[in-house]
């Protein structure tokens, strides 16, 4: 009975069921989705369910309701599908059942939201994210108040293609959202909401219920509003691209149901509360590009959900903690350009789920450890300070995908088995030490695309199966030491997809048979980068002629001679650079099909009259033999030119003014030439322009005083011309000015005090001209950025200011002996081309040329003038100061002590001047210092011993009558006695121990008076000076009494 019973039920219950699920689509439902569909543009197979007189709900995207066959569920998102466009008919929002509606990814570009779908009362879910809707969002959706998820975002490329993107005005975000009580999740990325702090964050704060909020670059701004700590249930937040500006606080440390922290790009500062990483749910954590928060990691507790970890381009620094292999979920981990210091943990080995690491850009040292994931797919430990050999561990990565060693200080062999890796595309392990030959291998099934191993020390011959890789793209061997002779016809047609190559700065000699037929070229690869630098080649490649993807072509530095080709001009190049070599001919040079051609042909033995193709953006003629003078059409050349260099070249003439015809210059250099004239007034005006250097010329006349606020003049270089007149004023409206010399001149007038508002310059030369007056009256002292001060030469008198020495800021950092940035200037972005600054300093007793200067070299000589007083003591915090040179002035007084303080100095010279007293101990314990003139002086006193005073010769402390020991021949009076001393000791054992027992009593008694006069004065210079300079007398007297006393002995015996 009971069997019976249990079957009955269970017969009713799948009836029932059966009932249910076979409920139909009324009319009034289906009606309203023909309409819809109607008004819409639809790529088959999209919707092609959709027919009349069928149910509606085995319609695509629709769910019904089973009892009543209501729609309750529309989805048409079009992600991973063609999107659907056109417009929203009215009719969708009789739907008034509906529940759940999704039109995301689709493209109604012309559409607004209409405010008909407040009739949706029942909506719980609403997504029309990254459908081009545009306009006003409607205020009817405030009135959806069952809504549990809003998304209303848009995606940056979608973003980018909408001309009226979406925008919350009236209502705002507030009224928007402060009635959707029910909501749990709410994104609006790029939706401008242009809220302060107070504002988002207590509408948010209004939603009790929100677990997960997106608000990606919304124009928010911070600080964070202590109302958030109300959302107690958020799992994710999502505020990447906000310039809040804030500190994150540290009750963000309380979300203890928080997953996601997404706050990437939000200029945060301050230092990132540690306690965060150890929430107990977190499993993402994204603060990266945020260069002003700072930070460290904690100890990780165990069983750590993390996954993914970016704290990259922030200021988190210190040692990665042991206790990372805790993050035992851990997949992706990006360190990247922090610093981050000490080692990599080998506990890293022990995460078995790692994808991906990055930790590229730190302060990392010590070995490489073994990675234990053999999941690992990406590893970047490249721009650190990682020593010893790349470990074979890595060769058993199959999964390995990418790897880069860029930039370290590892040495030794490569293993072969990176070579063998099964999935490896990128392998890049340049400018490190390794420095054995490349392995021979086979590897005929390798995915590698990209093989970079330049700037390392690598030997013996390149090995032909690096040609076998199929796949590969990309081939860069450039400066090593590669041997041999390379036969390109024989190993590039087996690199079939070879696109770059770059064998550049090696020893090997490159060699090619000349291809008659067509036929042979078509066997090599389609290059579109060929860089042969420095590789013993004596004639153009005939393979080059077929190339005609070719864009950059780098055959610089070789032995190549006489004509360049004309098939040559009629590659679509973009970059072509034929430097250093012996070139005597331009050939027929053809008009460039690309107007951003980047020609350097400098150093060649090219002649006559500088013939230019009619577009180009880069063009270097300089150090070759042309003659004549500048074309005066050449102006109509330079419509796209952003560098025009013809230095050191033998050109006469005028500079013609069709010269400003080049608009886009940033660089015209046109130093070391014979040209004369007055300098183009119309040049001053072209605001591009970055460097103008004359250097070097016949020039003359005055330099108009015409500069604007708008220029970007950074270099303005018109040293040892035959220009006059005033240094101009304007100069002070470039702002961007870091190097000014306008040194060997007829320049009159006074100090321009005017440059000193210029916060940038960093080289200041006027050397060898006519100016004239004081220079501490100047109103503005500055020169806060000044690194190179040059005045010799002139008539400047009065006395050095000591404001001068208290604000140049940049003189006073004592910068490292090992720094190498030098001060240049790059364009063509993504050209690698760089114009480096020159300067003349006179230094170590030479007038020196740097063709590049280092941000290291600080230099002050203000020789040759007429400067009055004493050396200001305020010198002395010139830490960073490498050169100095007051030399032939009339400056009195004492050498200050303080120059005992100058480090890095290197070179000293205060030589035809009245100072006075002693030689300051300090100078002898500057270990750079190696070269001294303290000649023609008044000093006195004894020269200091030790460190590299020992190795300087009379001549740099002559002419002083008061000097007396080494390395001049006049000896001190205490070195007199003590040698007549030695002498009259060794006579008469006993007159010897008798004399010394005299010696020391009177000795002893003479010097405790002595201290008891001057003990007080020990803390005053002077009075130490005397007191010393006293008791070397008296000693020296007794030493004279006691040999007297000796001699009388002997005589008596």
């Amino acid at each position: 009975m009971n069997h019976l019973s249990c079957l009955t039920w269970a017969l009713c219950f799948s009836i029932l069921s059966l009932a249910i699920a076979q409920a139909p689509c009324p009319k009034n439902q289906s009606t309203p989705l023909l309409q819809f569909k109607q008004g819409l543009i639809i790529s088959p197979p999209r919707l092609q369910s959709w027919i009349p007189n069928s149910d509606c709900c085995k319609w695509e995207g629709i769910a019904c309701n089973n009892l009543t066959g209501f729609v309750q569920k529309l989805n048409l998102s079009g992600l991973g599908q063609l999107p659907i466009s056109g417009n929203i008919s009215f009719s969708l929002f009789n739907l008034t059942h509906l529940e759940y509606l999704d039109l995301s990814f689709n493209n109604f570009s012309s559409s607004s939201i209409p405010p008909s779908i407040g009739q949706l009362k029942g909506l719980v879910y609403l997504n029309l994210s990254n459908s081009g809707f545009s306009g006003q969002i409607p205020k009817e959706i405030s009135e959806l108040i069952s809504l549990v998820h809003l998304d209303l975002s848009t995606s940056s490329l979608i973003s980018s293609l909408s001309s009226t993107p979406l925008k919350l005005e009236d209502p705002d975000f507030k009224t928007l959202v402060e009635s959707l009580k029910s909501l749990k999740e709410l994104r609006l990325d790029r939706l401008n909401l242009s809220s302060s702090s107070s504002q988002w964050c207590q509408a948010l704060a209004s939603l009790p219920r929100l677990t997960i909020v997106s608000l990606q670059m919304c124009s928010l701004s911070g600080p964070f509003d202590k109302s958030l700590q109300k959302l107690v249930s958020l799992s994710e937040i999502h505020l990447d691209g906000n310039s809040l500006a804030s500190t994150i606080p540290d009750w963000f440390a309380s979300f203890s149901y928080l997953e996601e922290l997404h706050l990437s790009l939000c200029d945060l500062e301050g230092e990132f509360p540690a306690q965060i990483f150890q929430l107990p749910r977190l499993q993402m954590l994204d603060v990266s590009y945020n260069r002003r928060l700072s930070g460290y990691f904690p100890y990780f507790p165990p069983n750590s959900p993390i996954k993914n970890l970016l704290v990259s381009n922030t200021n988190f620094l210190g040692p990665l903690p042991d206790s990372i292999d805790n993050l035992g979920s851990l997949i992706q981990l990006e360190l990247n350009d922090c610093s981050f210091n000490g080692s990599i943990p080998v506990t890293l080995s022990n995460i078995a789920e790692l994808l991906s690491v990055d930790l590229s850009f730190n302060k990392l040292s010590g070995g490489i450890p073994s990675f234990g994931s053999q999941r690992i797919q990406e590893i970047d430990l490249s721009h650190n300070l990682l020593t010893g050999s790349i470990p074979t561990s890595l060769g058993e990565l199959r999964n390995l995908t990418r790897l880069n060693l860029k930039n370290n200080q590892l040495i030794g062999s490569i293993p072969s088995s990176l070579f063998t890796l099964p999935s490896l595309k990128v392998l890049d392990l340049s400018e490190n030490g390794l420095d054995s030959s490349v392995p021979d291998f086979q590897a005929p099934q390798s995915k590698l695309e990209t093989l970079d191993l330049s700037e390392n020390g690598l030997n013996g011959e390149i090995p032909g199966s690096i040609f076998s890789i199929s796949n590969l793209k990309v081939l860069i061997l450039s400066s090593n030491k590669f041997n041999g002779t390379l036969h390109l016809e024989s190993f590039l047609p087996k690199s079939v997809n070879l696109s770059n190559l770059d064998l550049s700065r090696n020893n090997l000699v490159i060699e090619f048979r000349s291809l008659n037929s067509s036929n042979g070229n078509e066997s090599f690869p389609h290059l579109s980068t060929l860089k042969l630098r420095s590789c013993n080649i004596t004639k153009f490649p005939d393979f080059i002629k077929t190339q005609e993807r070719l864009k950059d072509l780098d055959l610089s530095d070789n032995l190549l001679e006489g004509e360049i080709p004309n098939w040559l001009w009629k590659l679509s190049l973009d970059q072509l650079n034929l430097s250093k070599n012996q070139l005597q001919e331009l050939g027929q040079l053809a008009n460039p099909s690309s107007s951003s051609l980047a020609l350097d042909l400098h150093s060649n033995h090219f002649s006559g009259p500088p013939f230019l193709p009619s577009a180009a953006s880069f063009l270097d003629y300089s150090n070759n033999l042309f003659r004549s003078s500048i074309p005066e059409s050449i102006g109509i050349y330079l419509n796209f030119s952003i560098f025009l260099s013809l230095s050191n070249n033998n050109l006469s003439g005028k500079i013609p003014s069709s010269l400003c015809n080049g608009k886009n210059l940033q660089v015209l250099d046109l130093s070391h030439n014979n040209l004369i004239g007055s300098i183009p007034e119309c040049l001053f005006t072209i605001d591009s322009l970055i460097v103008l250097n004359l250097r070097e010329n016949m020039l003359q006349g005055s330099i108009p005083d015409r500069f604007r606020s708008s220029s970007d003049l950074r270099t303005l270089n018109f040293n040892g011309n035959q220009l006059q007149g005033e240094v101009p004023h304007s100069l002070s409206n470039c702002s961007n000015l870091e190097l000014l010399d306008l040194g060997n001149n007829n320049f009159s007038g006074t100090f321009p005090s005017s440059l000193g508002s210029l916060t940038h310059l960093r080289v200041l030369v006027l050397r060898s001209n006519q100016l004239h007056g004081s220079i501490s009256d100047t109103g503005s002292p500055g020169f806060s950025a000044l690194q190179i001060l040059d005045l010799s030469g002139n008539n400047f008198s009065g006395p050095m200011p000591n404001e001068f020495f208290q604000n140049w800021k940049a003189m006073q950092e004592e910068s490292q002996t090992n720094s190498t940035q030098i001060l240049q200037y790059g364009f063509l972005y993504l050209s690698n081309l760089y114009y480096l600054d020159m300067v003349t300093v006179t230094m170590k007793g030479q007038n020196l040329e740097f063709q590049k200067i280092l941000t290291i070299l600080t230099a002050i000589d203000i020789s040759n003038n007429a400067f009055v007083g004493v050396i200001p003591s305020q010198i002395g915090g010139l830490k960073g100061l490498r050169v100095l040179n007051m030399s032939r002035n009339t400056l009195t007084g004492p050498i200050p002590d303080s120059i005992g303080d100058l480090r890095q100095l290197e070179s000293l010279d205060l030589s035809k001047n009245h100072l006075s007293g002693s030689i300051p101990l300090g100078l002898s314990t500057l270990s750079f210092l190696s070269v001294v003139n303290l000649s023609w002086n008044n000093l006195s006193g004894t020269i200091p011993k030790g460190y590299q005073f020992q190795t300087f010769n009379a001549a740099s402390f002559a002419n002083n009558p008061g000097l007396c020991g080494y390395p001049l021949d006049v000896a001190c009076e205490l070195d007199v006695a003590c040698e007549q001393e030695q002498k009259n000791s060794t006579s008469n054992e006993e007159a010897k121990d008798h004399s010394l027992e005299f010696v020391l009593g009177c000795g002893l008694g003479f010097v405790m008076g002595g201290g008891l006069v001057c003990g007080p004065l020990l803390v005053w210079k002077k009075g130490r000076r005397c007191c010393f300079e006293w008791v070397d007398k008296k000693l020296y007297q007794l030493a004279k009494q006691d040999g007297s006393m000796g001699r009388r002995r002997r005589r008596k015996k």
